[in-house]
């Protein structure tokens, strides 16, 4: 493992291998970026919803989604990503036969507070939700909605108000509005939700590696390159 020194001269090295306009567009997605927002997916087994879903949080600029695997194997769906993933951080839950509550706990440990969406609960609006304290929306499966563990656990819940018949939005339109509301009122607040310098640099490498040809070859040049100095 390379120090944080290290790691901060294999960037500069890996950023000679990127354009000028690519590397002002890493910056621009990178100061819009949020830890403060991060969105959960409870057995998702509709692949194209719940990729939309991935597509939202990159042009919303939220860069983390856990992703909690009970009974479905959540699958990417490429035409649907449109390469939004490399953009990502996602985190899977899939070790035991019901992960949910062992997802909450790593959250709340991070300082989470579980948010659960579900418009049958009393809860929330996008307009109302508190967004002092870190926010992680837990969305469940299209057919049956959240699991009855991970609504009796939530800290609280979100509801988007709606005046059809119909009983609610899809998985991938509630996170669109939802996550467009609430990335927009963080920006405009006091809340301190941008990454950190150290997160920055840390993601920086991450999307050169997923961007440079034989990017492999050119680390161990880089390697190289160090052991000589």
């Amino acid at each position: 493992m390379i120090s944080t020194a290290e790691q901060r001269d294999l960037l500069n090295y890996l950023l000679g291998f990127i354009t000028d306009n690519r590397r002002k567009k890493f910056t621009e997605v990178l100061n819009r970026r949020t830890r403060h927002l991060t969105i959960v997916l409870e057995d998702i087994y509709q692949s194209q919803n719940a990729s939309a879903v991935l597509r939202s949080c990159d042009l919303t600029g939220v860069q983390d989604v856990h992703i909690i695997e009970n009974k479905n194997p959540y699958d990417i769906n490429p035409d649907v990503v449109v390469g939004s993933t490399k953009w990502l951080n996602l985190t899977k839950y899939n070790e035991n036969s019901f992960n949910t509550l062992d997802a909450f706990d790593v959250l709340r440990k991070k300082g989470y507070q579980i948010i659960a969406t579900s418009p049958h609960e009393d809860g929330y609006t996008p307009e109302n939700l508190p967004l002092e304290k870190p926010i992680a929306l837990v969305f469940g499966t299209e057919k049956t909605g959240l699991s009855p563990e991970a609504l009796s656990h939530a800290d609280g819940f979100i509801r988007i108000p709606m005046v059809g018949f119909t009983e609610s939005y899809n998985i991938s339109v509630s996170a669109a509005l939802l996550l467009y509301t609430l990335t927009n009122r963080l920006r405009e607040s006091e809340v301190d939700w941008q990454l950190s310098e150290v997160e920055k640099d840390e993601l920086l490498l991450q999307w050169c590696r997923n961007t440079i040809q034989r990017v492999e070859v050119i680390e161990r040049d880089f390697e190289e390159r160090r052991k000589q100095k």
